[in-house]
């Protein structure tokens, strides 16, 4: 089973070199790094890995994460697809959880867990809860880390080209492709976005994004009301 990791970045300079670090050296068959028009050293950062990781590639797509990874996915070659956030890391045993996750060939795709680079209660708290609410509904959101199977990726059409919120619709119709798995081991994300707006600020404007999303605002005008942190 070969594995694509694919990383979308846009001015991550402070958080890929570690994510880079990071990575199992068992877990790729490639790793696809997806620039999306950074101006501070990410692309250096990206072009030294590569340089010095005979299995790493970096790939030019316009400014969005649904886009980025969507032009990584194309790029790559593996049997599945990992989308990792830029500032997040994944567990040491990663390839081995992900193939026993999908030795049952009637699962289309899964996700892990999450947790934070924080001490702090509010990040024991807030992950708990994303946790279980993801396990409750079935839908996984970019943090923790989503894997598919290609064929499964491609017959979806990818993430849906949308501002915000297309890691939910895309996890909303993996879930209807098939059986997904929510694993119990986790992968680390960073806090600092919670820690720049205040957790319960955050928490309440993420949620109010989600219901109103379900409710049928489009993408495009809740994307005006939320600004990413990098």
């Amino acid at each position: 089973m070969t594995i694509s990791v694919i990383i979308p970045t846009l001015n991550e300079e402070q958080a890929i070199e570690q994510t880079l670090a990071g990575l199992p050296s068992s877990l790729a068959t490639e790793i696809i790094l997806v620039d999306g028009g950074s101006t501070d050293r990410t692309l250096a950062i990206a072009d030294a890995f590569c340089t010095n990781t005979p299995n790493a590639h970096l790939v030019h797509a316009p400014t969005g994460r649904a886009r980025q990874m969507n032009e990584g996915a194309k790029s790559s070659r593996g049997e599945i697809l990992l989308f990792l956030h830029a500032d997040t890391q994944m567990p040491s045993e990663a390839p081995r959880i992900i193939e026993s996750a999908l030795a049952n060939p009637a699962v289309v795709g899964g996700r892990f867990d999450v947790r934070f680079d924080t001490h702090s209660g509010w990040g024991r708290i807030i992950s708990t809860l994303m946790n279980w609410r993801s396990r409750t509904s079935g839908i996984a959101t970019g943090d923790q880390s989503i894997f598919v199977r290609r064929p499964i990726f491609e017959r979806l059409g990818g993430f849906p080209d949308i501002p915000l919120m297309e890691d939910i619709e895309f996890s909303r119709r993996l879930k209807r492709a098939g059986p997904t798995v929510a694993l119990r081991q986790t992968v680390t994300t960073s806090f600092r976005r919670w820690e720049q707006q205040g957790p319960l600020r955050t928490i309440l404007l993420m949620w109010t994004l989600r219901l109103l999303y379900w409710a049928g605002i489009s993408p495009s005008r809740l994307s005006q009301w939320y600004e990413t942190v990098r």
